[in-house]
């Protein structure tokens, strides 16, 4: 039986809509999409004009466009390209670095990921360099850091986190502070400690240090940072072993400090008050997150109320009327108060919201990361909107960041990809959809990643992927992932795959090139990619489940792809979505030809037959509902069989006894499929496969006993099989499934079962062997013919009504059998397809001198012919060639038959006679 898969369609209007409207100011031009057009000629552009194209690209496209002639290569070593450099996305090493260097003689700004990048930045001989600001750096070490200290002595910022600096020590902060006396600016997450040399080396050396941020750090000297008079600026936002009775007496002392954050840490409510109480020049105190003040505001509301013109910011205090505050002399709205144009004639209230931005940035993207407790009042009333306005800031990282968070505060269960709705909505009822879109499609490529990741996790939410689609998302996200920047892709790839859950978008990414792209991304990068290559098979198996996406994704070379994955992918994540994406492929039947080209691409049935081996539950899983699907195209089924698939199934049905509900339906589903072939049953009759079934058979799942109880079925066709199933206690378990399975396939296919089984064939292979155990195998087999007689006739007599029947058996009109016929239909039994064989076993069950085997024969008969079944033309075509004609006659008129038989049969000849006026006409 084929796994059922939703359906979807297209949203095509609005598309063409769109394009009407931009030719109906064209009235009178005749032609139009006919005209010539223009040839650009590009190196005509005034240079002015070249240098903004050449800003716009990353290092790399930059180097190619400068290679195209000689005035494009002097353009593209133009100063004022080179004054910035962002080398997050791409490699940065040595060799790289060395071949940068010539063009990095005015780089002032320098971005970079991951401590090899820092390493090489001696080698862009940037001595020039005033700012570097680095993210990834775990392993960097002393010896990095004073090396890039000594050789950049006009650096004055320097920024390196969010991930821990665990191997920087104190010495690399001494060594920082003896060669940067020009430094502004110092931020560095995760250090070991910063003692009293360090902090006070900054403090001597560094006059101009106005901004310091040891975030989440070890031990702080808090006396010592008491001697950087120059400070304005200080977090310690997530030091958990600072002295706040030494803390609160000193910094207060600072004859300059402005602004402090210590969100996320322990200090006690007593420590804000002294801060509040005597300092001179403290105008803010952002306190985020810090679980005893928030205990003391919940106490006492007033507790902070006195305070002298100071701001404490806490989660618990209204954010934004509290900032519009501040400042008096400044006329700003509470809905303005992010808005860079409503401080610019203010240097000190716009230098603290600069630096409250990014401190805010840090922090919430702190919190969502740990998802404490009691948090959803604050994100749902003031936290959303805050990340919302922080997305619009002039600052880079802070509306990286503010993405970033915003991809992690709706996720409630990273294993189940489980969103909170409620969060998710509120971002998209802010406007915060358009925002993350306009951010996606700048071009900035870590700007595009954030913000794909984010749109990525937010889609999760139907409502909000219905607006994301609306909004034009899927284009933007297509486009994304054709990206060269690998996580630029691999982010746009995972919103795709969550866009493509649901039935509602698939026809739209496919109309947006988002299937092509997909299939692209898994030939353009590496077996290594793990992110990128499980997101883009993943997103192509929600696509493939579709039957027109499925066409596509062939079409576009997804089934090599896939194919190529399953085959050498050796993470577990990526073979998985890959195994998947063939089954959805193969899983439409007689629709398409995905389910025959899956069979026939080099090594697809080798390599799933090899995944139905694997450790890891999920892969297993898919490999089987793969080699379902594909078992029911005839030539797959003996080819699968070829590769040793049989015996491997066999094999995983015994191992998944104790697995997963998926699997052991996908492995009984498998064995299903391949034993409708005559060698495929008895092999996997000898091969030990009744026994596990049979346990599968006893599940109180219904799709396990529904799949358990078909593959039993196609077994005992074979007497060989009848007679194991028998031995291995298999009556009982048909039986109890016939007469108790809450699924009518289920029951239906172990009635058929039974009656394979006791039809007379069994009875010569039952008595094989000596005299002395013929008996008793002949006792054996009378009573469980017994027993299985008198639960087929208990299932047959449930489809039947007694007085509807007597009206079908004295009336000749076509009106009282049609009704019968719709009251009995098990429309499910329409997707099953019987062999000739088959069909033969039931006409000869038709003769049978039971008559509750004729009442199950015509009964089964009736299922397989009923017009508009999927294959009831065929049935009836085998049922003509077997002379049934005659047979059905012979039952409805005999007196030893039930009415139920008699009716049965009387509806079969009436579907013979349809089937065969339809096929002459």
């Amino acid at each position: 039986m084929t796994r059922r898969v939703r359906r979807r369609t297209c949203r095509e209007r609005e598309g063409r809509a769109v394009r009407s409207s931009s030719r109906a100011g064209t009235a009178g031009v005749e032609d139009e999409e006919d005209a010539p057009v223009a040839e650009l000629d590009w190196k005509a552009l005034p240079d002015d004009t070249m240098l903004q194209l050449f800003s716009r690209l990353n290092y790399r496209d930059r180097a190619s466009m400068a290679a195209a002639c000689r005035a494009w290569r002097a353009l593209g070593s133009s100063p004022c390209l080179w004054s910035e450099l962002d080398l997050r996305a791409h490699r940065c090493d040595r060799e790289v670095a060395s071949s940068l260097a010539e063009r990095c003689g005015s780089l002032r700004r320098l971005r970079l990921r991951g401590h090899e990048a820092v390493e090489a930045v001696p080698g862009l001989r940037a001595r020039g360099l005033r700012e570097v600001v680095a993210d990834g750096c775990r392993g960097l070490t002393d010896a990095t850091l004073a090396v890039l200290a000594a050789r950049h002595e006009d650096l004055e910022r320097l920024q390196i986190g969010p991930d821990p600096l665990e191997r920087i020590s104190s010495d690399a902060l001494r060594q920082v502070a003896l060669c940067c006396s020009r430094l502004r600016r110092l931020r560095l997450s995760g250090l070991r400690e910063a003692d009293a040399g360090a902090v006070g080396a900054l403090a001597r050396y560094c006059p101009l240090l106005e901004d310091v941020a040891f975030l989440d750090c070890g031990t702080i000297d808090e006396a010592a940072l008491a001697g950087i008079h120059s400070l304005r600026f200080l977090s310690v936002a997530g030091c958990r072993s600072l002295k706040w009775a030494t803390a609160s007496t000193s910094w207060t002392q600072l004859p300059s400090l402005i602004a402090i954050d210590i969100s996320r840490t322990d200090v006690p409510p007593n420590a804000v008050s002294r801060f509040i109480s005597n300092s001179k020049t403290l105008k803010l105190i952002c306190a985020l997150n810090c679980i005893s003040v928030e205990e003391e505001l919940v106490q006492d509301p007033s507790v902070f109320r006195n305070t002298k013109g100071k701001l404490v910011l806490t989660v618990k205090s209204h954010i934004f009327k509290s900032i519009a505050a501040m400042f008096p002399r400044v006329d700003v709205k509470e809905h303005e108060v992010f808005n860079q144009c409503s401080w610019r004639h203010n240097d000190i209230a716009g230098d603290t919201m600069t630096w409250l931005e990014w401190i805010l940035s840090q922090s919430l993207l702190r919190i969502a990361e740990s998802n404490p407790q009691g948090m959803d009042e604050f994100w749902l009333q003031q936290g959303t909107t805050l990340l919302l306005r922080l997305l619009k800031s002039s600052q880079e990282d802070v509306q990286e960041r503010a993405a970033t968070a915003l991809a992690t505060f709706v996720v409630m269960d990273d294993e189940s990809a489980n969103v909170d709705p409620a969060r998710s909505e509120a971002v998209m009822l802010n406007g915060g959809i358009r925002m993350l879109l306009d951010l996606a499609r700048c071009s900035r490529e870590s700007a595009q990643s954030e913000a794909a990741k984010a749109i990525a996790n937010l889609s999760v939410n139907t409502k909000v992927a219905k607006a994301v689609a609306d909004e034009g998302g899927i284009t933007i996200l297509t486009s994304l992932a054709k990206s060269m920047n690998r996580l630029v892709a691999e982010e746009a790839a995972g919103g795709l795959w969550n866009l493509s859950v649901g039935e509602d978008h698939k026809a739209a990414i496919a109309v947006s090139g988002g299937i092509k792209a997909l299939v692209d991304l898994i030939y353009r990068w590496p077996a290594g990619t793990d992110g990128v290559l499980e997101r883009a098979a993943g997103a192509l198996a929600n696509l493939a489940a579709d039957d027109k996406c499925s066409l596509e994704v062939a079409k576009a070379g997804g089934v090599h792809a896939l194919v190529t994955l399953a085959r050498s992918c050796k993470l577990e994540g990526v073979l998985e979505q890959a195994a998947r994406a063939l089954a959805n492929l193969a899983a439409h039947g007689d629709n398409n030809d995905n389910n025959a080209a899956v069979g026939q691409e080099a090594g697809a049935l080798e390599a799933l037959v090899q995944l139905t081996g694997s450790q890891n539950e999920g892969v297993r899983q898919e490999a089987a509902g793969a080699l379902w699907n594909l078992s029911f195209d005839d030539r797959n089924r003996e080819a699968i069989a070829a590769v040793g698939g049989v015996e491997a199934l066999v094999s995983l049905v015994q191992q998944c006894l104790n697995g997963s509900e998926g699997l052991q339906e996908r492995a009984a589903g498998a064995l299903w499929g391949l034993s409708v072939s005559e060698a495929n049953s008895i092999a996997i009759g000898q091969g030990g496969g009744v026994a596990p079934l049979l346990t599968l058979a006893r599940s109180e799942v219904e799709d396990v006993h529904e799949t358990a109880a078909g593959a039993l079925w196609n077994l005992a066709f074979y007497s060989g099989n009848a007679l194991r199933i028998v031995e291995e206690g298999g009556v009982p378990v048909l039986v109890s499934i016939c007469s108790t399975s809450g699924s009518k396939m289920a029951r239906f296919m172990s009635a058929l079962a039974l009656a394979y089984m006791f039809d007379g064939r069994m009875d010569e292979v039952a008595l094989v062997g000596t005299s002395s155990d013929s008996s008793s195998k002949s006792a054996n087999v009378e009573g469980a013919r017994r027993i299985a007689f008198k639960h087929i006739e208990t299932f047959v007599l449930t489809f039947s009504d007694p007085q509807m029947f007597s009206v079908a058996a004295s009336s000749s009109a076509p009106a009282a059998l049609s009704q019968v016929a719709e009251v009995v239909f098990i429309h499910e039994a329409g997707h099953l397809r019987c062999s000739g064989a088959e069909i033969g076993r039931f006409v000869a069950m038709l003769r049978n001198p039971s008559p509750i085997l004729r009442a199950c024969a015509a009964f089964a008969l009736l299922q397989f012919t009923i017009p508009g079944g999927r294959h009831a033309v065929h049935h009836a075509g085998l049922l003509q060639k077997a002379g049934a004609g005659r047979v059905l006659r012979a039952a409805a008129a005999a007196t030893t038959a039930s009415i139920e038989a008699k009716i049965f049969a009387r509806i079969v000849l009436r579907n013979l006679e349809h089937h065969q006026s339809g096929t002459s006409t």
